[in-house]
């Protein structure tokens, strides 16, 4: 047997000596070292010489996958920000806020907030090329971040295909003629000859708000949140379809899904100017945009004027769910992120904005034929997309076929905003577990049993009183905890991680940077300092006293105690996620609480090395990894060591080595 000796080497490098054929490479924890080593009495000699090629993937464990170009990227940002909310939410705002004057809070909340956390979610996304969980290796003690966005993301699906499943019932219903909720349907001559008063409001009951309450919700036969009643099975079946969909869209990740946009994204647009060129030339159309519009200076001192310009902000471009985090994961590492953050939040204002003039110049025309302010007939949410807008459109010529365009619109509306979501959820889980992605059959079963399980758990959102409990998990799942995450999202990379270093990583993304996007770069670090998180601490202060002070209802019903509470305990399940995983995060590490602490917000070894392949063309980028101690060297040489040529990055070597 050859005789083998092991010396311990400054910087625990352990000196194995065997004899070997001549030539044999030195290794370093398996790997071979450049050069032979030679002579024990010689300094060791570093040359610089390019990296070395990065290891071989692993086969069971597919690349990510990318956007199969720009525009699919940019559409489906799009389509997840231009959702519901732009249709059915900003007009009532902008009305009941004081009509145009509404617009100067709502942009200065866009600009101080709005753009730059959807800058910094992109950002983080894009450069960590992760999911909302993954990509906090940044910083591991607010990992709880990315569980908490989790967690909104899964409760917003649950409630939004709800939407979805009554849009298919509306289109389904749409097809008949007369339209089922218009006056001229057999079923309804009795409401729209006698009027038939609500005994919540003391007014007389439209045909559509009978439809809405008694035909889809059955609402009229429950009692409030305890007694939710049977499931309605022709909306059971609405929901199943909704499913369906979104599982064969998202079967083959953004490779479907990104093909599904250039239709779901481009579509509500054609309906939106069909509406308005058609709103324009109705009767009374010019109220409705008067009303629309017409300032009232005196709302700028309310604070609820702010409030909702700072909910519409984050409610329209869907911060802090992980649906934009995720998307951006897929961009190309030298994508001009700046250019795209500008493109997506500018294009999604003016569709809210733009969508008020489709919306009121319609609602101006039935307010016209009805003889009655326009504010009589305006109504938000879902009282605005499936009561006062469809009783609109029965009003016009060639109805069935108005009705049909417009729920075609909200479901691609809805589709494209739970594409994000839902893409946000399968992403994260995907980065945690990337053999799935190597294996379609797992990958293809675990989408389909999550959407099941969002089908079974929706199941309580369409019974008699499922209404309730829709506007329990809309009203506190996008709340206090949203606001909370974003909030510490904002605080962890500003100082945690670093703004100064966060803004590096956006210019070395963006290669050629034009001069404007440093000196924009740096309004957005003034905001992520100060401006947004002092915004932010605002907007919750308010939602705390408002949430304590107003009672949650829906029509006359007043919530009870209890329901409210457990409202509260889904918001603050979200956020005590941020807690809970920064105290494991430091429960890792080892010595003092202060250096636990320390080494928790430094960023993990492979948090660099994420897109090293995806900087698209030219030379490969491999950025080296560093190396932990302790580390051992495997010298195969006969009996003496010369080190001549090393390429480590996080090694400190002694100038001299023992023989």
């Amino acid at each position: 047997m050859p005789s083998e000796q092991t010396k311990t080497a400054p910087g625990n490098i352990t000196e194995k000596k065997s004899t070997h054929q001549q030539g044999s490479p030195a290794q370093l924890n398996g790997f071979n070292l450049a050069h032979d080593v030679t002579n024990p009495s010689s300094q060791p000699q570093f040359e610089s010489r390019p990296p070395s090629p990065a290891p071989p993937p692993d086969p069971l464990i597919l690349p990510r996958e990318q956007w199969g170009g720009k525009y699919e990227f940019l559409l489906s940002c799009i389509g997840y920000c231009v959702g519901l909310g732009n249709v059915w939410r900003f007009p009532y705002l902008c009305y009941r806020n004081g009509g145009g004057v509404f617009l100067i809070p709502y942009f200065i909340m866009l600009f101080f907030t709005g753009v730059p956390l959807f800058l910094m979610e992109l950002s983080l996304g894009q450069y960590g090329a992760a999911g909302p969980i993954t990509v906090w290796k940044c910083c591991p003690l607010l990992k709880g971040i990315g569980i908490g966005m989790l967690c909104v993301s899964m409760l917003v699906c649950l409630y939004y295909n709800v939407i979805i499943a009554w849009t298919f019932y509306y289109l389904g219903s749409s097809f008949q003629s007369p339209l089922p909720w218009s006056c001229d349907a057999p079923a309804n001559a009795y409401l729209c000859g006698n009027a038939t008063l609500n005994s919540s409001s003391g007014r007389a009951l439209s045909p559509s708000e009978v439809f809405w309450n008694e035909r889809v919700l059955g609402v009229v036969n429950s009692k409030g949140l305890h007694d939710p009643g049977p499931v309605r099975w022709p909306l059971a079946l609405c929901l199943l379809a909704a499913w369906v969909i979104i599982f064969f869209c998202m079967l083959k990740g953004i490779r479907s899904s990104g093909k599904v946009v250039y239709v779901t994204a481009t579509f509500p647009y054609f309906v939106l100017i069909v509406l308005i060129i058609r709103g324009a030339t109705l009767e009374g159309s010019l109220q409705g945009v008067a009303f629309y519009l017409t300032p009232d200076w005196g709302r700028l001192a309310s604070a609820q004027v702010w409030n909702d310009a700072a909910s519409q902000v984050f409610y329209s471009l869907g911060i802090g769910v992980g649906g934009l985090l995720s998307m951006a994961s897929y961009n190309k590492f030298d994508n001009n992120v700046i250019r795209d953050c500008l493109v997506i939040t500018i294009g999604n204002c003016s569709t809210s904005f733009f969508a008020g003039f489709a919306i009121f110049s319609i609602l101006g025309h039935m307010a016209w034929r009805k003889g009655v302010p326009v504010g009589e007939v305006a109504d938000t949410g879902p009282g605005l997309a499936f009561v006062a807008y469809p009783e609109a459109l029965a009003l016009l010529p060639g109805s069935v076929f108005w009705s049909i365009l417009f729920f075609l619109m909200l479901f691609m509306l809805g589709v494209d905003t739970l594409f994000g979501n839902m893409e946000g959820i399968t992403t994260a889980v995907l980065d945690e577990f990337p053999q799935l992605r190597a294996n379609m059959k797992q990958k293809s079963l675990f989408l389909g049993l999550l959407c099941f399980g969002f089908y079974l758990m929706g199941l309580l959102l369409i019974t008699d009183g499922g209404i309730y409990w829709f506007t329990l998990i809309d009203s506190f799942a996008t709340s206090f905890g949203l606001i909370i995450i974003t909030l510490f999202m904002c605080i962890g990379i500003s100082f945690f991680y670093g703004v100064n270093q966060f803004c590096q990583d956006i210019i070395d993304m963006i290669c050629r940077c034009p001069p404007w996007c440093s000196k924009v770069l740096l309004y957005f670090k003034a905001c992520w300092i100060f401006c947004t998180p002092f915004l932010l601490l605002i907007i919750l202060t308010y939602i705390f006293i408002e949430m304590y002070n107003t009672p949650l209802q829906y029509g006359a019903y007043v919530y009870p105690r209890w329901g409210k509470a457990l409202g509260v305990c889904m918001g603050a399940t979200c956020c005590l996620q941020i807690p809970i995983w920064a105290i494991v995060a430091i429960s890792k590490e080892s010595g003092t609480l202060k250096n636990r602490f320390k080494k928790s917000i430094r960023p993990l070894n492979s948090w660099r090395g994420n897109n090293l392949n995806n900087s698209g063309g030219g030379e490969e980028r491999v950025e080296p990894e560093r190396m932990e101690a302790p580390f051992t060297v495997n010298l195969t040489d006969r009996d003496t060591v010369n080190l001549t040529e090393v390429d480590f990055t996080a090694i400190a070597w002694e100038n001299g080595t023992e023989a």
